[in-house]
């Protein structure tokens, strides 16, 4: 088995201790070469290349100088060097011969350094010197090379994230009497995790939309920039197909009515984006893995009516104003990007003045505690019957039970929140 050479010389400081494996399929070591690593106190290991390259993880020594007999060809002690390297320890060879110093030209037009005859300890000393020199230069251009690359990455993300920040709206709609507010915290640079807000139909709808693509990070920020764009463009664009339609037939009907067969006016625009941008998706992106669940709704302000799609997203929760148990608008189809030519079907809620609809995504009921519990369905239910019902009270209510729970925890996924309020009339005064 390999031999340990002790040092002749364990005294001697600094570079002098150079860890140097000896690679040899004889285990040679000229006797006036091994005193002279003695002399100047270097560590020394003698390793067959089988030795190393058949080594298990972490047994292999920490070399700095791999030492390798001319004899052996330039491909295997450049195996041997990577074998190492994998450990850690990227090692400087030299390759050393005692007569046939003609073997050693292979060598060094591969890229080694070498050591001839005399060996005396000075020169020898000098050549591990050398080395120490070449690998710590060596390491320096590594770091300085991997914190460019980094910096570099850095701001690839930075750019990534301003980006993805104009696909969200800079401003929400103000419609009379209502409030929306959002808390949007990616978990990373950029998130998959998106909101939406927008009119329809000339103004007299508002789309409200909060989804989560599947994944975390660059690819799952792309398809959300992308998902995001064929939502709205699809939308809008049906929007006033759907106004012309509502007016040809005369009107809206009475919301109970519309209940029972599908209102013209906010379900077109509805429908067309959902599945224009689910067959979009799986005709073209299917084999790359991403979907989104999302909630998709369009509010009429004027009286609070909502019709949605909700695709395999966490179901929105409305908030009574008189104390009545929550209602969760839960999913009317699946997630989108999943499979083509699916059916989704559309839901129905009434909107109360002084309600609250509460929309997020999974990263708040997922969100884990210091000890790995997650936030969970149920503590959701009981902070929103707790807090306030007013749309940022609540917003800022669920900020604050978050944060309490978490702790010091890293947050694990994107959290998105959204509440949609609708004003109570002020109390008239007293005659």
């Amino acid at each position: 088995m390999a031999q340990t050479l002790q040092t002749a010389t364990a005294q001697k400081p600094g570079p002098d201790r150079t860890k140097v494996v000896v690679l040899d399929e004889q285990r040679r070591l000229p006797a006036e070469l091994k005193r002279a690593l003695a002399d100047v106190g270097a560590q020394v290991w003698t390793r067959t290349p089988g030795d190393v390259l058949g080594a298990g993880p972490g047994l292999l020594p920490d070399a700095e100088v791999l030492l390798a007999h001319a004899s052996l060809s330039p491909h295997t002690v450049r195996a041997v060097a990577r074998r190492l390297d994998d450990e850690g320890s990227r090692p400087t060879v030299v390759a050393f011969a005692e007569h046939e110093l003609h073997l050693l030209g292979s060598h060094i037009h591969a890229g080694a350094d070498y050591l001839v005859p005399p060996f005396y300890p000075d020169l020898v000393r000098a050549r591990l010197r050398d080395c120490h020199a070449k690998a710590a230069f060596s390491r320096t251009m590594e770091d300085v090379a991997s914190h460019a690359e980094l910096l570099s990455y850095e701001r690839e993300l930075e750019i990534g994230r301003e980006i993805q920040l104009g696909f969200l709206p800079e401003s929400l709609p103000d419609p009379d009497d209502w409030e929306i507010h959002v808390r949007f915290r990616p978990a990373r640079t950029v998130a998959g995790d998106f909101y939406d807000v927008f009119e329809l139909v000339n103004k007299r709808r508002l789309a409200l939309v909060v989804a989560d693509v599947c994944d975390k990070g660059v690819g799952a920020a792309l398809f959300m920039a992308l998902i995001r764009s064929l939502l709205r463009h699809t939308a809008e664009h049906s929007g006033l197909q759907s106004l012309i339609a509502a007016d040809l037939l005369g009107g809206e009907s009475d919301w109970h009515e519309q209940s029972r067969a599908i209102p013209v006016v906010g379900a077109t625009p509805l429908l067309n984006a959902v599945v224009g941008t689910n067959n979009y998706l799986t005709r073209n992106h299917i084999r790359q893995g991403y979907f989104a669940t999302m909630f998709f709704g369009v509010l009429d302000p004027l009286t609070g009516n909502l019709v949605y799609i909700n695709g395999g997203h966490n179901p929105p929760v409305l908030v009574s104003a008189d104390g009545a148990d929550p209602v969760l608008l839960e999913p009317t189809g699946p997630a989108v990007g999943v499979m083509p030519d699916v059916t989704f079907s559309l839901g129905y809620a009434q909107i109360s003045p002084g309600d609250t609809l509460f929309l997020y995504t999974d990263g708040v009921t997922e969100a884990r505690s210091a000890t790995g519990e997650f936030f969970g369905d149920d503590r959701l239910l009981r902070e929103l019957t707790r807090a306030a019902v007013r749309g940022e009270e609540l917003l800022d209510h669920m900020d604050g039970a978050l944060s309490e729970f978490v702790g010091a925890a890293e947050q694990s996924d994107d959290i998105t929140m959204m509440a949609v309020h609708w004003r109570p009339p002020e109390p008239e005064a007293a005659a």
